[in-house]
């Protein structure tokens, strides 16, 4: 797909400076610019590359002022990084603008799909499935019985929405994504063996919430595991049965929550926590990588460690672990003398 610099200017509602028939196909960094590739200059530290990058258009911000001679045609606009994104913004819409049912894909008894849907080949749609306006659902994907999908979602290649799921509008689940298996529960039988507890319950997943590639969130055993609005997942993220996850909570990859705890809203958390069950986690918490939790926390912590504690704490415990060789070598010098 090509742009000229001129149609680029208009979506920006910027200025062109040399050629406004200039065609671009592709993006590229300032520095890599080719041929009928688009950049940006943004960082005064690349202006150095202006002078010598092969891109066709580059965005600039309209202070700039060349100093030397230029072979790219510049657009200039008030802020070149927020334009170059709301660039990138755009053509992730045109490129995920497709519509229509391939085959072979199957739609089952029962279900309902409003406008500009797109669902791709080897698609699977069960019973009862109610789906919004300018849905995709990219090839071999999964919808299960009596699953609710809103407007505007985009499900990745590959993804499974297990029966009774709910998910509002604006939401992003990648591929890979297992979205209603079972939640981890069996009871121990006297003989040793476990007996499966059956999960009856559903996950809701509130509106514009974003699910990276290979999570899984599990169904609750009553009741429903909940994701709520403008949540953010990484990849590799296990969510247990009966989860809740406050608004606007942002999880990086790898962590794990076990079943029952509840995240408070706005909170960061980096990859590879593991949270223990049935804990409530307040709001504005902050949870550095790798840590572990293990009790309640309150509103607007700050905890890093295995056990997790608080993070002050932690930085300045970290200097005494690295020199405790030489403290406890200095506490046997002390200890000898003494004796002495």
């Amino acid at each position: 797909m090509k742009f000229t610099a001129a149609q680029i200017a208009g979506i920006l509602e910027g200025e062109v400076v040399g050629n406004p028939n200039a065609e671009v196909y592709k993006l590229s960094k300032i520095e890599e610019g080719t041929e009928g590739s688009l950049t940006f200059l943004a960082n005064p530290k690349y202006i150095n590359f202006i002078y010598s990058t092969k891109a066709t258009v580059t965005i600039v911000n309209n202070t700039f002022e060349p100093e030397q001679e230029i072979t790219t045609t510049l657009i200039k606009v008030e802020d070149a990084y927020k334009s170059f994104s709301k660039l990138l913004e755009y053509y992730n819409q045109v490129k995920l603008m497709k519509s229509g049912i391939e085959q072979p894909s199957v739609i089952s008894d029962g279900v309902t799909y409003g406008n500009d849907l797109y669902l791709g080949s080897f698609c699977y749609v069960g019973k009862n499935v109610i789906i919004g306006n300018n849905v995709k659902i990219y090839p071999n994907s999964f919808i299960g019985d009596n699953v609710i999908i809103g407007d505007n979602c985009v499900f990745f290649a590959g993804v499974r929405i297990y029966s009774e799921t709910e998910i509002g509008n604006n939401c992003i689940i990648h591929s890979g994504t297992i979205i209603g298996s079972d939640g981890f529960g069996f009871a121990p039988q006297e003989d040793g063996t476990y007996s499966k507890v059956p999960q009856i319950g559903n996950v809701i997943i509130e509106d514009n919430v974003e699910i990276g590639a290979c999570t899984t969130v599990d169904r609750a055993t009553l009741g429903s595991t909940i994701i709520r609005k403008g949540v953010k997942l990484d990849n590799h993220i296990q969510v247990a049965h009966n989860v809740e996850i406050g608004e606007n909570t942002v999880i990086a990859a790898q962590t794990g929550i076990a079943g029952t705890t509840k995240i408070g809203k706005n909170g960061l958390i980096g990859g590879q926590v593991g949270f223990a069950g049935h804990l409530l986690i307040g709001d504005n918490v902050k949870i550095q990588a790798q840590s572990g939790i293990g009790k309640n926390l309150a509103d607007g912590e700050v905890v890093q460690g295995s056990p997790a504690f608080n993070y002050g704490d932690f930085a300045k415990s970290f200097v005494h672990f690295r020199n405790l060789p030489k403290i406890v070598a200095d506490l046997e010098e002390l200890k000898n003398n003494n004796n002495k």
